[in-house]
């Protein structure tokens, strides 16, 4: 007769994910977990025998923590400024799980590609269409400024979770508009250069012979 577990698959998972919360993805261990259901390792592994499959369900619910940051700042009077805010917030608040999201490699994982990028990818879907609407953009140029935008967020994130950030939340929002605006008006104004067709010496030039 199996071994029956006074917890559920589903409540591991989420004292998995205080764990990590708390004390970073490493610290994520049977015994350690086991401390903070209050119990042995047995329960643990009637659900998990294999603490990967703990770890992939536990990434799961920090990925699902981090796409409520993200709809929430969706719902901001400017979406994507608020997105890029959003992902600030979550790196701050929830600095653990910003490293395993998005500072951690998934490339070990059979089939996976680097987590970041997976996140990267479902924001830019997410934010394409404001992008669109309100920048009057086409989808390649919409994508392309998403990219170079959140590249800022991720550079400005991960100096907030490596303690090596001093912005406040204005001067970063400021940051944001004013790579945002140089962007826009660079792509809006140089042509070729979404798709790469643009000459790079002309352009320089011309940008130097304007601001001698």
């Amino acid at each position: 007769m199996p071994r029956k577990s006074q917890f559920t698959r589903e409540e591991i998972a989420e004292r998995g994910l205080r764990v990590v919360r708390e004390k970073g993805m490493e610290s994520l261990t049977a015994r350690e977990l086991a401390k903070e259901l209050g119990t042995t390792v047995a329960p643990i592994f009637v659900h998990y025998p294999a603490m990967d499959e703990l770890k992939k369900d536990v990434r799961a619910l920090a990925q699902e923590e981090y796409r409520d940051y993200i709809h929430q700042g969706l719902a901001d009077p400017i979406p994507f400024l608020g997105v890029g805010m959003k992902y600030v917030q979550f790196a701050k608040q929830e600095s653990n799980l910003y490293r395993l999201l998005f500072l951690s490699d998934g490339a070990a994982d059979a089939g996976k590609s680097h987590y970041a990028m997976d996140e990267l990818r479902y924001t830019q879907n997410l934010v394409r269409e404001s992008l669109q609407r309100i920048y009057h953009m086409d989808e390649l140029a919409a994508d392309h400024y998403f990219r170079d935008l959140w590249l800022v967020a991720h550079s400005i994130a991960t100096l907030l979770v490596t303690g090596g950030c001093t912005y406040t939340e204005e001067e970063i929002s400021s940051i944001f508009t004013e790579f945002s605006l140089s962007i826009c008006k660079a792509y809006k104004e140089v042509p070729g250069l979404v798709d790469g067709t643009y000459d790079r010496d002309a352009a320089f030039r011309e940008l130097i012979s304007m601001h001698p």
